[in-house]
Protein backbone atom coordinates (compact mmCIF):
# COMPACT_ATOMS: atom_id res chain seq x y z
CA UNK A 1 0.00 0.00 0.00
CA UNK A 2 1.35 3.41 -0.93
CA UNK A 3 2.45 5.77 1.85
CA UNK A 4 0.91 9.20 1.31
CA UNK A 5 2.42 10.88 4.36
CA UNK A 6 5.63 9.39 5.67
CA UNK A 7 7.20 10.16 9.04
CA UNK A 8 10.81 9.70 10.08
CA UNK A 9 10.40 8.34 13.61
CA UNK A 10 10.58 4.61 12.84
CA UNK A 11 13.19 5.09 10.16
CA UNK A 12 15.47 7.01 12.53
CA UNK A 13 15.09 5.02 15.74
CA UNK A 14 13.86 1.48 15.17
CA UNK A 15 16.32 -1.10 16.40
CA UNK A 16 16.70 -4.29 18.38
CA UNK A 17 18.08 -2.34 21.35
CA UNK A 18 14.62 -0.90 21.98
CA UNK A 19 12.73 -3.50 24.02
CA UNK A 20 8.95 -3.17 23.69
CA UNK A 21 6.58 -4.75 26.21
CA UNK A 22 3.53 -5.51 24.07
CA UNK A 23 1.29 -5.90 27.12
CA UNK A 24 2.13 -2.46 28.52
CA UNK A 25 -1.33 -0.94 29.05
CA UNK A 26 -0.84 2.29 27.10
CA UNK A 27 0.30 0.29 24.05
CA UNK A 28 -2.47 -2.25 24.56
CA UNK A 29 -4.95 0.66 24.70
CA UNK A 30 -3.85 2.33 21.47
CA UNK A 31 -3.77 -1.02 19.67
CA UNK A 32 -7.31 -1.73 20.85
CA UNK A 33 -8.52 1.69 19.72
CA UNK A 34 -6.96 1.19 16.28
CA UNK A 35 -8.66 -2.21 16.07
CA UNK A 36 -11.93 -0.64 17.29
CA UNK A 37 -11.93 -3.19 20.12
CA UNK A 38 -13.83 -1.00 22.55
CA UNK A 39 -14.26 -3.67 25.20
CA UNK A 40 -10.50 -4.11 25.59
CA UNK A 41 -9.80 -0.36 25.42
CA UNK A 42 -12.39 0.55 28.05
CA UNK A 43 -11.49 -2.43 30.23
CA UNK A 44 -8.12 -0.84 30.96
CA UNK A 45 -9.81 1.99 32.91
CA UNK A 46 -12.11 2.42 35.89
CA UNK A 47 -14.64 5.23 36.00
CA UNK A 48 -12.46 7.16 38.45
CA UNK A 49 -8.75 7.27 39.15
CA UNK A 50 -7.42 5.35 42.11
CA UNK A 51 -6.91 8.54 44.13
CA UNK A 52 -8.29 12.08 44.14
CA UNK A 53 -11.90 11.32 43.17
CA UNK A 54 -11.12 12.44 39.61
CA UNK A 55 -12.40 10.74 36.46
CA UNK A 56 -10.10 8.57 34.39
CA UNK A 57 -9.21 10.31 31.16
CA UNK A 58 -7.66 10.34 27.73
CA UNK A 59 -6.11 13.67 26.78
CA UNK A 60 -5.59 14.04 23.02
CA UNK A 61 -4.35 17.00 20.96
CA UNK A 62 -7.96 17.69 19.95
CA UNK A 63 -9.68 17.33 23.33
CA UNK A 64 -9.94 15.77 26.77
CA UNK A 65 -12.21 12.78 27.30
CA UNK A 66 -13.18 11.90 30.88
CA UNK A 67 -14.85 8.91 32.49
CA UNK A 68 -15.70 5.64 30.76
CA UNK A 69 -18.25 7.22 28.43
CA UNK A 70 -15.84 9.99 27.53
CA UNK A 71 -13.12 7.45 26.75
CA UNK A 72 -15.65 5.51 24.68
CA UNK A 73 -16.35 8.70 22.71
CA UNK A 74 -12.63 9.13 22.10
CA UNK A 75 -12.26 5.53 20.90
CA UNK A 76 -15.27 5.73 18.61
CA UNK A 77 -14.05 9.01 17.13
CA UNK A 78 -10.45 7.89 16.59
CA UNK A 79 -10.69 6.80 12.97
CA UNK A 80 -13.18 9.50 11.88
CA UNK A 81 -10.96 12.22 13.37
CA UNK A 82 -8.14 11.16 11.04
CA UNK A 83 -10.52 10.43 8.13
CA UNK A 84 -9.33 6.83 8.22
CA UNK A 85 -10.97 3.49 7.41
CA UNK A 86 -8.63 1.56 9.68
CA UNK A 87 -5.31 1.93 11.48
CA UNK A 88 -2.43 -0.11 12.84
CA UNK A 89 0.48 0.63 15.16
CA UNK A 90 4.26 0.41 14.75
CA UNK A 91 5.91 0.69 18.21
CA UNK A 92 9.38 2.25 18.15
CA UNK A 93 10.64 3.06 21.67
CA UNK A 94 9.25 2.40 25.13
CA UNK A 95 10.20 4.01 28.46
CA UNK A 96 8.76 2.67 31.72
CA UNK A 97 9.56 4.34 35.04
CA UNK A 98 8.16 6.35 37.95
CA UNK A 99 4.66 4.89 37.72
CA UNK A 100 4.24 5.75 34.07
CA UNK A 101 4.85 4.07 30.74
CA UNK A 102 5.55 5.80 27.45
CA UNK A 103 5.44 4.22 24.02
CA UNK A 104 6.72 6.26 21.11
CA UNK A 105 5.07 4.85 18.04
CA UNK A 106 3.73 5.41 14.56
CA UNK A 107 0.01 5.11 13.91
CA UNK A 108 -0.56 4.08 10.30
CA UNK A 109 -3.94 5.48 9.26
CA UNK A 110 -5.37 3.98 6.07
CA UNK A 111 -7.04 6.79 4.11
CA UNK A 112 -8.36 6.15 0.59
CA UNK A 113 -6.19 3.03 0.28
CA UNK A 114 -3.07 5.00 1.17
CA UNK A 115 -1.26 5.25 4.50
CA UNK A 116 -0.81 8.41 6.53
CA UNK A 117 1.91 7.84 9.13
CA UNK A 118 1.49 9.79 12.36
CA UNK A 119 4.27 9.67 15.00
CA UNK A 120 2.95 9.89 18.56
CA UNK A 121 3.94 9.82 22.18
CA UNK A 122 1.43 7.70 24.13
CA UNK A 123 1.91 8.26 27.87
CA UNK A 124 0.08 6.17 30.42
CA UNK A 125 -0.32 6.95 34.11
CA UNK A 126 -0.42 3.44 35.54
CA UNK A 127 -3.14 2.49 38.01
CA UNK A 128 -1.65 -0.99 38.31
CA UNK A 129 0.88 -2.74 36.11
CA UNK A 130 -2.01 -3.76 33.83
CA UNK A 131 -4.45 -0.83 34.05
CA UNK A 132 -4.55 2.92 33.53
CA UNK A 133 -5.69 6.09 35.27
CA UNK A 134 -4.95 8.40 32.34
CA UNK A 135 -3.48 8.39 28.84
CA UNK A 136 -2.01 11.47 27.15
CA UNK A 137 -1.32 11.57 23.43
CA UNK A 138 1.05 13.98 21.71
CA UNK A 139 1.50 14.48 17.98
CA UNK A 140 2.18 17.42 15.70
CA UNK A 141 -0.99 19.39 14.99
CA UNK A 142 -0.50 19.21 11.22
CA UNK A 143 -1.14 15.45 11.28
CA UNK A 144 -4.69 15.99 12.61
CA UNK A 145 -7.15 17.29 9.98
CA UNK A 146 -8.38 20.75 10.89
CA UNK A 147 -6.42 21.07 14.14
CA UNK A 148 -4.99 24.44 15.14
CA UNK A 149 -1.46 24.92 16.55
CA UNK A 150 -2.78 25.40 20.06
CA UNK A 151 -3.06 22.95 22.92
CA UNK A 152 -4.18 24.34 26.24
CA UNK A 153 -1.76 23.22 28.95
CA UNK A 154 -2.80 19.85 30.34
CA UNK A 155 -1.27 20.51 33.75
CA UNK A 156 -1.93 23.51 35.94
CA UNK A 157 1.47 24.74 37.04
CA UNK A 158 1.94 24.97 40.81
CA UNK A 159 4.07 28.09 40.37
CA UNK A 160 5.42 30.08 37.44
CA UNK A 161 9.08 29.20 37.65
CA UNK A 162 11.35 27.19 35.41
CA UNK A 163 11.94 23.55 36.20
CA UNK A 164 14.71 22.82 38.68
CA UNK A 165 17.58 21.01 36.89
CA UNK A 166 18.33 19.25 40.18
CA UNK A 167 15.35 17.00 39.41
CA UNK A 168 17.24 15.70 36.36
CA UNK A 169 20.45 13.68 36.10
CA UNK A 170 23.50 13.35 33.90
CA UNK A 171 23.44 14.64 30.35
CA UNK A 172 19.76 15.62 30.62
CA UNK A 173 20.52 17.93 33.55
CA UNK A 174 23.55 19.36 31.75
CA UNK A 175 21.42 20.00 28.65
CA UNK A 176 18.72 21.87 30.60
CA UNK A 177 21.20 23.93 32.57
CA UNK A 178 22.91 24.99 29.34
CA UNK A 179 19.63 25.73 27.56
CA UNK A 180 17.68 27.48 30.32
CA UNK A 181 19.82 28.12 33.40
CA UNK A 182 22.91 30.03 32.36
CA UNK A 183 22.83 33.80 31.76
CA UNK A 184 22.05 32.89 28.15
CA UNK A 185 21.91 29.73 26.05
CA UNK A 186 25.35 28.11 25.96
CA UNK A 187 25.35 26.35 22.61
CA UNK A 188 28.86 24.90 23.02
CA UNK A 189 27.90 23.43 26.38
CA UNK A 190 24.75 21.91 24.87
CA UNK A 191 26.71 20.29 22.06
CA UNK A 192 29.29 18.99 24.53
CA UNK A 193 26.65 16.83 26.24
CA UNK A 194 25.72 15.18 22.92
CA UNK A 195 27.48 12.32 21.19
CA UNK A 196 28.91 13.09 17.72
CA UNK A 197 26.19 10.95 16.13
CA UNK A 198 23.30 12.44 18.12
CA UNK A 199 20.02 12.57 16.20
CA UNK A 200 17.39 15.28 16.58
CA UNK A 201 13.75 15.04 15.57
CA UNK A 202 11.22 12.53 14.35
CA UNK A 203 7.88 14.08 15.30
CA UNK A 204 7.34 16.78 12.70
CA UNK A 205 6.16 16.16 9.14
CA UNK A 206 9.13 15.09 7.04
CA UNK A 207 8.78 18.03 4.67
CA UNK A 208 9.12 20.77 7.29
CA UNK A 209 12.30 22.70 8.00
CA UNK A 210 12.21 21.62 11.66
CA UNK A 211 11.87 17.91 10.95
CA UNK A 212 15.26 16.33 11.68
CA UNK A 213 18.95 16.97 12.19
CA UNK A 214 21.67 14.35 12.40
CA UNK A 215 24.96 16.23 12.13
CA UNK A 216 26.59 18.49 14.74
CA UNK A 217 26.39 21.37 12.29
CA UNK A 218 22.65 20.98 11.75
CA UNK A 219 22.02 20.64 15.46
CA UNK A 220 24.17 23.70 16.23
CA UNK A 221 22.01 25.79 13.90
CA UNK A 222 18.88 24.74 15.78
CA UNK A 223 20.28 25.76 19.15
CA UNK A 224 21.76 28.99 17.84
CA UNK A 225 18.24 29.87 16.71
CA UNK A 226 16.88 29.01 20.17
CA UNK A 227 19.53 31.22 21.75
CA UNK A 228 17.87 34.24 20.16
CA UNK A 229 14.88 34.01 22.51
CA UNK A 230 15.65 31.64 25.41
CA UNK A 231 15.31 32.38 28.29
CA UNK A 232 14.22 35.98 27.66
CA UNK A 233 10.96 35.01 25.93
CA UNK A 234 10.03 31.55 27.22
CA UNK A 235 10.86 29.25 30.09
CA UNK A 236 10.29 25.53 30.50
CA UNK A 237 8.46 24.00 33.44
CA UNK A 238 8.55 20.21 33.85
CA UNK A 239 5.24 18.61 34.82
CA UNK A 240 6.26 14.94 34.65
CA UNK A 241 9.65 13.22 34.48
CA UNK A 242 9.79 9.59 33.33
CA UNK A 243 13.40 8.40 33.42
CA UNK A 244 14.46 4.75 33.15
CA UNK A 245 18.18 5.55 33.19
CA UNK A 246 18.50 5.43 29.41
CA UNK A 247 15.69 7.64 28.19
CA UNK A 248 14.24 10.60 30.04
CA UNK A 249 10.77 11.69 28.87
CA UNK A 250 9.62 15.08 30.12
CA UNK A 251 6.13 16.50 29.79
CA UNK A 252 6.34 20.25 30.11
CA UNK A 253 4.51 23.52 29.72
CA UNK A 254 5.85 26.90 28.69
CA UNK A 255 6.04 30.00 30.81
CA UNK A 256 5.85 33.04 28.53
CA UNK A 257 7.05 36.60 29.10
CA UNK A 258 5.68 39.76 27.56
CA UNK A 259 8.66 39.81 25.21
CA UNK A 260 7.76 36.30 24.13
CA UNK A 261 4.19 37.29 23.36
CA UNK A 262 5.02 40.54 21.61
CA UNK A 263 8.09 39.47 19.65
CA UNK A 264 7.32 35.82 18.93
CA UNK A 265 3.58 35.44 19.51
CA UNK A 266 4.45 32.69 22.00
CA UNK A 267 1.76 31.25 24.24
CA UNK A 268 1.83 28.57 26.92
CA UNK A 269 1.28 25.13 25.40
CA UNK A 270 1.79 21.55 26.51
CA UNK A 271 4.56 19.53 24.92
CA UNK A 272 6.80 16.54 25.47
CA UNK A 273 10.39 15.56 24.77
CA UNK A 274 12.52 12.43 25.05
CA UNK A 275 16.25 12.53 25.71
CA UNK A 276 18.09 9.26 25.14
CA UNK A 277 21.54 8.57 26.57
CA UNK A 278 24.07 6.44 24.73
CA UNK A 279 26.50 4.00 26.33
CA UNK A 280 28.96 6.86 26.87
CA UNK A 281 26.40 8.80 28.94
CA UNK A 282 26.02 11.49 26.30
CA UNK A 283 22.78 12.26 24.53
CA UNK A 284 22.37 10.18 21.39
CA UNK A 285 18.83 11.30 20.57
CA UNK A 286 16.54 14.26 21.23
CA UNK A 287 12.89 13.88 20.21
CA UNK A 288 10.44 16.75 20.76
CA UNK A 289 6.73 17.06 20.05
CA UNK A 290 5.27 20.56 20.29
CA UNK A 291 3.86 23.37 18.15
CA UNK A 292 6.56 25.98 18.81
CA UNK A 293 7.04 28.30 15.86
CA UNK A 294 3.54 27.74 14.50
CA UNK A 295 1.70 30.21 16.73
CA UNK A 296 1.27 32.68 13.87
CA UNK A 297 -0.87 30.10 12.02
CA UNK A 298 -3.55 29.86 14.72
CA UNK A 299 -7.10 30.81 13.77
CA UNK A 300 -8.46 31.83 17.15
CA UNK A 301 -12.07 31.46 15.96
CA UNK A 302 -11.46 27.70 15.87
CA UNK A 303 -9.86 27.15 19.28
CA UNK A 304 -11.48 26.12 22.60
CA UNK A 305 -10.29 29.36 24.26
CA UNK A 306 -9.89 32.92 23.04
CA UNK A 307 -6.51 34.41 22.23
CA UNK A 308 -6.77 36.60 25.34
CA UNK A 309 -7.47 33.58 27.53
CA UNK A 310 -4.56 31.67 26.01
CA UNK A 311 -2.20 34.59 26.60
CA UNK A 312 -3.20 34.79 30.26
CA UNK A 313 -2.09 31.22 31.02
CA UNK A 314 1.41 30.97 32.55
CA UNK A 315 2.17 34.60 31.69
CA UNK A 316 4.84 36.59 33.51
CA UNK A 317 6.01 40.11 32.68
CA UNK A 318 9.61 38.91 32.72
CA UNK A 319 11.78 36.46 34.58
CA UNK A 320 13.37 37.78 37.78
CA UNK A 321 16.96 38.94 37.67
CA UNK A 322 19.20 35.94 38.17
CA UNK A 323 16.69 33.39 36.88
CA UNK A 324 19.19 32.36 34.24
CA UNK A 325 22.15 31.94 36.56
CA UNK A 326 23.69 28.53 36.78
CA UNK A 327 22.30 26.73 39.86
CA UNK A 328 24.73 25.67 42.56
CA UNK A 329 25.65 21.99 42.45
Amino acid sequence: MKIRKECSLAKMYSGSHNQILATSPELKFINAVCNQDFETALGLFSEKKLFGNAPSAVDAPYGRFEGIEGIRSFAEGWLPTFHAKRAFVTPVIQTRANGRSVTELVVNFVVDNEINQVPMFVIGDLRTKDTLDEVRLYCHHTFVPGLQAYRKPIFKSAHLEMGDPGLLTGAVREYYEALHHVPHVDVDRILACMSPNCKFGGYEPADTRHATADTPEEIRKKYEAMAEYIPRCVGMRYETIIDDGTTCVIEWVHIVTRAGQEERKRIAISGVAAYERGEDGLLCSIRISDYAGYEHTIDWTKTPVTEEQAKSINFVESFPAGVGRKPQS
